[in-house]
């Protein structure tokens, strides 16, 4: 573990709405176990390249519209006004968010992010190469160039193969799994076996290893460093708004609370079908976010 005594392992997707709800929880964790965790994703491919297209794909778009507005209602997150299509694959934006990594912590953050903000957001999901890099324009620090060479590497075809594979070695305690909420996170049966529920946080230390899947509480995550990593430092994660905005360049209300106030000075206020997206004021230039009829306002 890189000398680390715990590590955490974040089984995810680029395009799934249970990971996009729990960013601002993770976000946090990732602030609380700074400098003594070591952290790693795994991207699950939540939508296969292979799956047969759908007879009626205007039907198919409804129905996961309506699907992803019920998890938002319970998330808080921001969710497109309109979905103009269910994505085709999450191969590419997982290929990108992986690349991305080459390139820093701070940018891999920032294109993670993109490009969920392209299919929650916009409606747009980033599921070819072009709409990947298209979504990507304007992220700060992102060298395009290398990210697109990058896209089609060897390394980064095996890391991705290495994590679907991965994903679909769940560990058993979550195997048949029980409990509360509409995403307590049991793993997925699939055709040739099971797969981790998204997000599946993995916690591994000197004490042993928790599992905590589904839509949970950062307590929880806590809890479970705790459990495995005996006598861990956690720090308080607190972040003033500014501060958040600057490092994040995007943020969610839940991370900040309702009231205006809570906002911090300068903030674009991106409205969406459940609350605003609050930008960055530099991402008004050259963001995909910005184009089209869709405008954002300072509150």
């Amino acid at each position: 573990m890189s000398g680390y005594r715990l590590e955490v392992v974040e089984y995810t997707d680029p395009l799934c709405p249970w990971a996009w709800g729990s960013e601002p929880k993770l976000r946090l964790l990732r602030r609380q176990l700074e400098g003594v965790a070591e952290f790693r994703r795994v991207f699950g491919l939540l939508f296969e390249d292979e799956d047969d297209p759908a007879p009626d794909p205007d039907a198919e778009t409804a129905w996961y519209a309506r699907y992803v507005e019920g998890i938002t209602a319970h998330t808080g997150a921001p969710r497109a006004v309109r979905l103009h299509r269910v994505a085709a694959s999450s191969r590419p934006a997982s290929l990108a968010a992986a690349a991305a990594e080459a390139q820093g912590a701070e940018v891999a953050e920032r294109v993670l992010r993109r490009l969920r903000e392209t299919a929650f957001v916009l409606g747009e999901p980033a599921d070819t190469p072009a709409r990947v890099l298209a979504a990507l324009d304007g992220v700060p620090g992102l060298d395009r160039a290398r990210l697109h060479a990058d896209l089609g590497s060897a390394a980064v075809l095996e890391r991705i193969s290495r994590d679907r594979a991965e994903t679909r070695r769940p560990v058993p305690d979550v195997v048949g799994l029980r409990g509360e909420g509409p995403h307590p996170g049991a793993a997925k049966e699939t055709e040739d076996g099971y797969r981790y529920a998204l997000p599946t946080l993995l916690f591994t230390g000197p004490g042993g290893r928790r599992a905590v899947p589904g839509w949970r509480t950062g307590a929880e995550y806590l809890a479970a460093a705790r459990a495995v990593s005996p006598g861990l430092e956690v720090r308080p994660g607190d972040l003033a708004a500014a501060d958040q905005l600057e490092r994040y360049r995007s943020l969610t209300v839940t991370e900040l609370g309702p009231e205006p106030a809570g906002r911090p000075p300068g903030a674009l206020v991106l409205p969406t079908g459940n609350g605003p997206l609050l930008l960055h004021p530099d991402e008004r230039a050259g963001s995909p976010l910005f184009s089209g009829p869709r405008r954002a306002h300072r509150p």
